[in-house]
């Protein structure tokens, strides 16, 4: 970084202890679905709490800090394909939030946990104890539909969370870029014109920064 760097303040504590808290119950959630017990009443509890956590997501990309919100880090085709050709070079990106190809992952995340938390509600895979709490408001056919659909979510919600951690490693061991500490301490280090443009764009119209 030729023109210095500044340390900036970039997730907020909502938002960091949303991300460790749904990395352990979706951690939970996908080890009491494949090794049990047979009665899922803790792996429904902890879908409960995911579902909880995705709505607390959902009103924090709108009105959170600039950082946690959607209008911060989604972008368009053109801006993703420059990330992505510029992403290979053996250098760390000092990217001020989610770069463009990270926002994508973060949209499939959110998605895949949210369907996943439906067709649990709605399951009904015949044992008569594990019956998803809405399974009786949608047609039978429906109900157990959503059984394999369920199992299947649980696969790519696996996926999704290997390709995260692999993208981490990469990130640490090709680009030494540690994405891992910012999000335990909130503290990024970014280029200084980097650093400038995320206060800029930080502000709220009265000129305040939102957030801690």
């Amino acid at each position: 970084m030729a023109g210095g760097s500044r340390k900036i303040r970039l997730w907020d504590p909502l938002l960091r202890g949303f991300h460790w808290s749904l990395a352990f119950f979706v951690t939970l959630s996908w080890c009491l679905g494949q090794f049990g017990p047979a009665k899922m009443t803790l792996h429904f509890w902890s879908g409960y709490a995911i579902a909880g956590l995705l709505i607390f997501r959902l009103i924090w990309g709108f009105v959170g800090p600039a950082p946690a919100r959607f209008a911060h880090f989604l972008r368009g085709p053109g801006a993703i394909r420059d990330y992505a050709g510029h992403m290979l070079m053996r250098r760390p990106s000092h990217w001020p939030g989610h770069n463009p190809l990270g926002a994508l992952s973060v949209i499939a995340m959110l998605a895949a946990l949210a369907t996943q938390v439906t067709t649990g509600l709605i399951s009904d895979p015949d044992d008569y104890i594990n019956v998803g709490p809405l399974a009786k408001h949608v047609s039978a056919a429906t109900r157990s539909a959503a059984v394999g659909w369920h199992e299947l979510g649980a696969n790519l919600i696996l996926i999704l969370v290997l390709m995260h951690l692999g993208v981490i490693l990469f990130y640490r061991h090709w680009k030494h870029e540690d994405l891992i500490t910012p999000m335990l301490t909130g503290i990024k280090e970014i280029p200084e014109d980097a650093a400038a443009a995320f206060g800029a764009q930080s502000r709220t119209p009265d000129g305040e920064r939102p957030g801690p």
